[in-house]
């Protein structure tokens, strides 16, 4: 997928994030934000390197990875996956097979997190 139109669904998606979650800005400010992108950005790379070696199992395994290093972190498992939910819409016009694919991991590894939760009685 080409840069720019990552940059601009990542745009998108953390402007939705900070708007449906205000206390963001306040909590964690600009940094806060840029930290939001650089995440954004990590999830599209590793996105890319699953749809790249077509295995699935790659993207579920750093989702489950970054969940446990965010609620460490005092964050909650939602907002990895409303995060990822925020991914999915931004893709819904992309009609490619790699657009798809990550629709695909992405669902996956939600699920794989809510179970996760569940487990945990998060």
């Amino acid at each position: 997928m080409k840069q720019e139109v990552i940059a601009s669904m990542i745009d998108e998606i953390v402007e939705g994030i900070y708007e449906a979650y205000p206390i963001l800005e306040e909590k964690y400010g600009e940094l806060g934000r840029k930290k939001c992108v650089e995440d954004n950005y990590h999830h599209f790379k590793h996105l890319d390197t699953a749809f790249s070696l077509n295995e699935e199992k790659l993207f579920i395994d750093y989702a489950l990875w970054l969940n446990n290093i965010l609620t460490s972190r005092g964050m909650k498992v939602d907002h990895l996956i409303d995060n990822f939910e925020r991914i999915i819409k931004v893709l819904h016009n992309e009609q490619t097979e790699e657009a798809e694919k990550y629709k695909m991991y992405l669902k996956s590894a939600i699920v794989t997190l809510k179970s996760e939760k569940q487990r945990k009685g998060q």
